[in-house]
């Protein structure tokens, strides 16, 4: 259990913060770029989530990918550096991938094919979801980096689990704009060429 009763320290004062190991690194180290991006996500998720009460099932999914999200952040802020730690390390696994894979063919199923690329418009729900992604794809571009140095290792299913959650946030705007009923406005589309 995490408690929090002092929101302050000041030990990142100088610039410097500390992984869940207790190591010390800058505050733009790719690692705190990477997990920070991935708060970032879910801070948009979280506004999206004001338009999705009462939009079926499609709330709670996001509910669960909220704390999904702060799974990620817990095994981006604990390094495997191939030491043995006096606690198991929380890390993303690959059950939680499978689950969004599901949830993906559940909320696409009710949708009509794609025949253009569709705008990151629509009704609120479906704006917020889609910069939600935009700031997903961020996220997995700044892990994928970090995967890529030598000394640093990121897990498979938490490399998989953003690259599905950014297709998730995609069907899920699409899926709002369609309405829960069916009956919403549907996909703002791509128009090539539309202002020329």
């Amino acid at each position: 259990m995490v408690t929090l009763n002092k929101i302050y320290t000041r030990t990142g004062d100088a610039g410097t913060t500390a992984l869940a190991s207790g190591e010390r690194v800058p505050k733009h180290a790719l690692r705190i770029e990477s997990y920070g991006t991935v708060d970032e996500t879910n801070s948009a998720i979280g506004v999206a989530r004001l338009h999705t009460a009462g939009m079926g099932p499609l709330d709670e999914m996001l509910a669960r990918i909220q704390n999904d999200l702060f799974d990620l952040g817990a095994d981006h802020a604990t390094p495997d550096r191939g030491e043995k730690l006096d606690y198991e390390p929380l890390r993303i696994v690959e059950a939680q991938v499978t689950r969004l894979e599901a949830e993906i063919d559940e909320l696409n199923a009710r949708l009509e094919p794609l025949r253009s690329f569709v705008l990151p418009a629509g009704v609120p729900a479906a704006a917020h979801l889609h910069l939600a992604r935009t700031i997903c794809r961020r996220a997995e571009r700044l892990v994928v980096a970090l995967a890529e140095k030598p000394e640093e290792r990121i897990s498979g299913p938490a490399l998989r689990y953003l690259n599905r959650l950014s297709d998730f946030l995609f069907v899920a705007a699409r899926y709002v704009n369609r309405g829960a009923d069916g009956k919403g406005p549907g996909d703002v589309l791509w128009t090539p060429g539309a202002s020329r």
